[in-house]
């Protein structure tokens, strides 16, 4: 969304027509002045047809090798969007002030600075009176979370003149900032979550408690980034094995998008096959997963001047095309025993980590693999890494 065009932008303008050599990069500015100077009662029109002038304006600039006018064109596009702030674009360009700096600004950064250490100090001399045997990284671990409360300081209404820092804040509102970006529900918070409580009656008063519940959601959403770590760690040991990654991963049914099928069913529901995981997706279909190795394993090779997937690749999607092939056939008794509709059953193969173990870029691996699925009817090849960076994505880390 862009910034309101304003007097500062309107001078910023003319400085730069003024600067502007060749005819047609003066014309292309000045239609964009007179575009800013046309809205009715005397206000500035901005929005997407301004920055439309602008790009008209940095583009004849660039054909004249007029580089000094590109950038400062740049800068008032900067600007519209927000990324320059007002105050660095006011002074950059010396608007609304006589001297070489904003000798305003100074003083305020200044005084701002000599005040948050002075708060430190005094904040870092508590803690130690409290903890005497805090260690360095307990102090600073304070002091950051502080910082971060410290973007939600209110001004309580009984106490004029008064701010107050509630701590915890900044948690609960990155909480809510990535289940309103992502779409993230949880809706049966457990482990860490479930610890945070001590009696029914705690679990009532919590429940009951908006604030409470979206501090019970905050830290199942801390669990799942912690376990999505530990799983990068596993799939990035050359040394792990696949019963290790398949362990933590059956922890974490969230990252696929659906919940278990319990073990004993998984034993049965093809004779002679165990499914690695097995899953039921929101839509009630069945998702099977195979695990091949992570590091180690080849994932693309070298074929006619493309990259391709490997035979073990092929070999693992054979193998899930003969579980797909076994539901089917096994639909009814499945359906019958466990109540899990087959025919809609899909499959994902998750195999490698682009780390090294190829002489092809990751990109390349990806574009390999995407086209490759692209072929496939109801099984995908995917990577650990590719996995883990979607799940990463949905909670807003990446």
């Amino acid at each position: 969304m862009t910034r309101p065009a304003d007097w500062s932008l309107e001078l910023q303008l003319e400085q730069v027509e003024e600067r502007a050599v060749d005819p047609d990069v003066k014309a292309a500015i000045a239609d964009a002045i007179r575009y800013l100077h046309s809205g009715r009662s005397q206000k500035r029109r901005g929005g997407r047809e301004l920055v439309r002038l602008l790009e008209i304006a940095r583009l004849r600039a660039s054909e004249e090798s007029e580089w000094h006018v590109v950038r400062q064109v740049q800068d008032s596009l900067d600007y519209l969007d927000g990324s320059l702030l007002r105050p660095d674009f006011e002074e950059y360009y010396r608007i609304h002030q006589d001297g070489p700096r904003n000798e305003l600004n100074r003083d305020y950064v200044a005084h701002t600075f000599a005040a948050a250490y002075h708060f430190l100090e005094w904040h870092y001399r508590k803690i130690l009176e409290n903890r005497r045997t805090a260690t360095v990284d307990e102090v600073l671990q304070q002091l950051i979370d502080l910082s971060n409360d410290g973007r939600f300081v209110d001004a309580p209404a009984e106490r004029p003149g008064r701010y107050r820092i509630v701590r915890g804040r900044a948690e609960m509102a990155l909480w809510l900032e990535r289940v309103l970006r992502y779409r993230i529900e949880v809706e049966d918070p457990t482990g860490d979550s479930r610890r945070i409580v001590s009696s029914a009656d705690a679990l009532a008063v919590l429940a009951d408690d908006e604030d409470g519940l979206a501090l019970l959601r905050a830290a199942e959403l801390k669990r799942q980034a912690e376990s999505l770590a530990e799983i990068r760690r596993i799939a990035e040991d050359p040394d792990a094995t696949e019963h290790a990654m398949q362990t933590k991963l059956e922890e974490q049914p969230w990252i696929f998008g659906g919940r278990f099928v319990g073990a004993d069913a998984r034993r049965r529901l093809v004779s002679g096959d165990e499914i690695d995981i097995p899953l039921i997706r929101a839509d009630g279909s069945l998702h099977v997963v195979e695990l091949k190795r992570s590091r180690g394993a080849s994932i693309v090779k070298r074929h006619r001047n493309a990259w391709v997937p490997t035979a073990e690749v092929h070999d693992a999607v054979s193998q899930v095309v003969n579980y797909l092939v076994g539901l089917d056939e096994h639909r009814q008794r499945i359906y019958e025993e466990f109540g899990i509709e087959t025919r809609r059953a899909s499959g994902l193969v998750l195999i490698g980590y682009p780390a090294g173990d190829t002489d092809a870029a990751e990109e390349d691996v990806n574009e390999a693999l995407r086209l490759f699925n692209a072929h496939l009817s109801r099984i995908e090849v995917m990577t650990y890494k590719d996995l883990l960076d979607n799940a990463d994505r949905a909670l807003g880390w990446t």
